[in-house]
C-alpha cells in the first residue's frame, strides 16, 4: 500500500470522527436546548404551517416502534457505529462518503446516548402539514445520511466500475 494511499485513509477516519463528533455535539446541544425552554408536550410553532416543536420522550426507535428496547437499540447503534468505521478504514471510497458515514455514526450515538442516560429519547421536531412522527437532529443525522450515502455509494461504485473496464487488459 503506498504512502498516497495510507494519507487518504487517514484523512478520511479523520473527517469520519470529527463528522462523528459535531453531529454528536449538535444533537445534544439542541435536545439540551428544548429540555429547558420547551415544557412537556407543549406546541409551538417553529415554520409556520410547516414545523412545530414538542417535547417528547421516546422510549422506542423510529416512529415510537420497540417501545423499551433502549438497551438495544443502543448496541445496535454502536455495532452500526463500529461496521462504519470499518468500512471507512477499508475502502478507498471519497471524503464526502466518509463525512456520511460519520453523521449516521453520530446520530446513532446522540440517541444512544439519550437511551443509556435517560432510557429515552428527546424528540422535538413535528412536521406541521402532516400527521409523521415526532423527531429530531440525530434522527436526521440518520435518515439524510443514510439515503444520501446509499446515492453516493452507487455513484462512486458505478464510477470505479467503469474505471475498472477501462484498465487496460480488461475486456
Amino acid at each position: 500500500m503506498g504512502k498516497d494511499n495510507v494519507s487518504k485513509r487517514g484523512l478520511r477516519c479523520t473527517i469520519f470522527l470529527l463528522t462523528l463528533v459535531v453531529c454528536v455535539v449538535v444533537d445534544q446541544a439542541s435536545k439540551a436546548v428544548v429540555k429547558v425552554s420547551l415544557d412537556w408536550g407543549k406546541t409551538v410553532s417553529f415554520i409556520p404551517g410547516v414545523l412545530n416543536l414538542v417535547r417528547v420522550e421516546n422510549t422506542g426507535a423510529a416512529f415510537s416502534m420497540g417501545e423499551g428496547a433502549g438497551l438495544l437499540f443502543a448496541i445496535i447503534a454502536l455495532v452500526v457505529t463500529a461496521g462504519l468505521a470499518v468500512l471507512v478504514v477499508i475502502e478507498d471510497m471519497p471524503l464526502y462518503l466518509g463525512v456520511l458515514c460519520g453523521a449516521i455514526a453520530g446520530g446513532g450515538i446522540g440517541n444512544m446516548i439519550d437511551r443509556l442516560a435517560q432510557g429515552s429519547v428527546t424528540d422535538f421536531f413535528a412536521l406541521a402539514f402532516i400527521d409523521f412522527p415526532v423527531f429530531n437532529v440525530a434522527d436526521i443525522f440518520v435518515t439524510v445520511g443514510t439515503l444520501l450515502a446509499i446515492i453516493g455509494w452507487i455513484h462512486w461504485d458505478h464510477k470505479r466500475e467503469l474505471a475498472r473496464q477501462d484498465e487496460p487488459g480488461r475486456q
